[in-house]
């Protein structure tokens, strides 16, 4: 790693216990961030900037007015224009060093083994259940650790799901939610949830810490509070019952 490469990232590499093995391992890894919304933009962000190596941004959505009030990597300048596509550019601006490839794709079961190839974690930034569960399914399949997050309003929630290790996204929720059209949210609610995915990969990409396998971290804004319910894997379950 060069001189300068080291000077960007100097303040991490200062970490106790995370130094230029750490900051290699980094460079060394892929991630995939599903979703260019609220939860996504924050994530990919901050995984760019750390010095991730290549980025996966996968959408085929493309920015409404009322994506501006959380959603900071588009401007005005970019109504009507894929997300994807413009995220890919903006973070490829934020940090040359990093590969960004942008994927405006419908997300089934024949295009996610596509998505997952070469990658080291998922994180989720989906808004509707049917596809977060397909990804899901997708990356217990590959054995891919699965960063899931959920917001709405001022409250949010979050789980990190290893293949393996512990339970998967439809141990936690066996029914699926109700799906709604438009999700409410408080701008910086998202912001919380996707600066704490990418903190959670950057964890599990360099083997620092403790992910949170087998826990649903909850988010409540609004009394600023964190709760913490354990949760176990379902030996019955669909996707990774044993």
């Amino acid at each position: 790693m060069q001189s300068e490469g080291l000077l960007r990232y100097d303040r991490q590499i200062k970490v106790e216990g995370f130094g230029r093995e750490g900051q290699l391992k980094l460079k060394q890894a892929c991630v995939a961030v599903i979703g260019l919304g609220g939860l996504g933009c924050p994530s990919a962000t901050y995984l760019a900037m750390s010095g991730i190596g290549r980025l996966k941004l996968v959408d085929k959505g493309r920015i409404d007015l009322s994506d501006l009030n959380r959603q900071f990597l588009y401007g005005p300048e970019d109504l009507g224009k894929p997300k994807a596509r413009v995220a890919a550019e903006r973070l490829g601006s934020l940090n040359p060093d990093v590969e960004v490839e942008a994927l405006e794709i419908e997300l089934d079961e024949n295009s996610l083994p596509e998505v997952l190839d070469g990658v080291d974690v998922v994180l989720d930034g989906l808004d509707n259940w049917r596809t977060r569960f397909l990804v899901n399914e997708a990356c217990v399949k590959a054995g891919v650790p699965f960063v899931h997050a959920g917001i709405r309003g001022f409250y949010g929630q979050m789980t990190t799901v290893i293949p393996g290790r512990g339970p998967c996204l439809r141990c936690i929720l066996k029914a699926t939610p109700p799906e709604e059209e438009l999700v409410p949210v408080v701008g910086p609610t998202p912001g919380v949830l996707g600066s704490l995915q990418a903190l959670e990969a950057i964890k599990i990409l360099t083997d620092l810490g403790e992910p949170l396998v087998g826990r649903l971290l909850i988010f409540d804004g609004l009394r600023m509070k964190f709760e913490e319910i354990r949760v176990d894997r379902n030996p019955g379950c669909p996707v990774c019952g044993i």
